[in-house]
């Protein structure tokens, strides 16, 4: 069966997930991590991507991106798995695939869900039981956009930049979007839209990208629900 197309349109943001093959770990050491968040900026760079948010977990990768061209995502992709494979083959002196298979992505409806999706990014340590605030977590974004460490991978969204005026009002307001756990509705949301590699949003966002792109944005086509429906909602349930 023919893979499906990803949704993709220059300007809209885009939640990105990549698993080590097997979940099996995809970093092995400090500078892994330093190499990859490395080779992330210079693809980034190179194939007009911006990058809003990050985590890197031991065994899986999730980004929030906004593309410039219809190709920019899927470019930076995979020039940044062939180089942060052979990295890891050469470094470890191992062969074969690091990746579990291609990436996935949802389109996100940044007005309603980007801070959202942030917030999600950034809490997957808490969420894994690895630290008790995401601010004690050196591998992910929430450094640079709730404490101002600088960064030249990041990007700030308009949505973020609108928090305030000035650098220290605005993460003062993105901090606060983290006093609260996020709802179990929200939770489940994200992690359907991106299981499936469907769209984040509001009715009336899903209904422009429908007819923007003349393909369906939503579940329930008819028949049950295939193996691969039901075992890869099992599988994003702790991410």
């Amino acid at each position: 069966m023919p893979r499906k197309p990803r949704f993709t349109l220059p300007g809209v943001p885009q939640h990105v997930i990549q698993r080590g093959n097997n979940r099996e770990p995809c970093f092995f050491a400090e500078q892994d991590y330093v190499r990859y968040l490395n080779d992330l900026e210079e693809s980034a760079e190179k194939y007009a991507c911006d990058i809003h948010a990050y985590v890197l977990m031991t065994n899986h990768v999730h980004l929030l991106v906004t593309p410039h061209t219809e190709n920019s995502i899927s470019s930076m992709m995979q020039a940044l798995g062939r180089r942060y494979v052979r990295y890891i083959n050469h470094s470890y002196r191992r062969t074969g695939t690091l990746w579990e298979g291609r990436y996935k992505a949802s389109l996100i409806d940044s007005d309603a869900y980007l801070l959202t999706c942030m917030r999600y990014i950034e809490l997957n340590p808490v969420r894994a039981s690895m630290v008790a605030h995401p601010g004690e977590y050196r591998w992910s974004s929430y450094a640079v956009n709730a404490q101002g460490v600088d960064s030249p991978l990041l990007s700030p969204h308009a949505l973020y930049v609108s928090l305030g005026k000035e650098d220290a009002t605005r993460q003062h307001a993105y901090r606060e979007l983290f006093r609260h756990h996020m709802d179990n509705q929200s939770l489940h949301d994200i992690r359907n839209a991106l299981n499936h590699e469907l769209v984040l949003g509001r009715s009336w966002f899903k209904d422009k990208v429908e007819a923007m792109t003349e393909r369906r944005v939503r579940l329930g086509k008819p028949g049950r629900p295939t193996i691969e429906d039901v075992m890869g909602e099992y599988h994003l349930d702790t991410d």
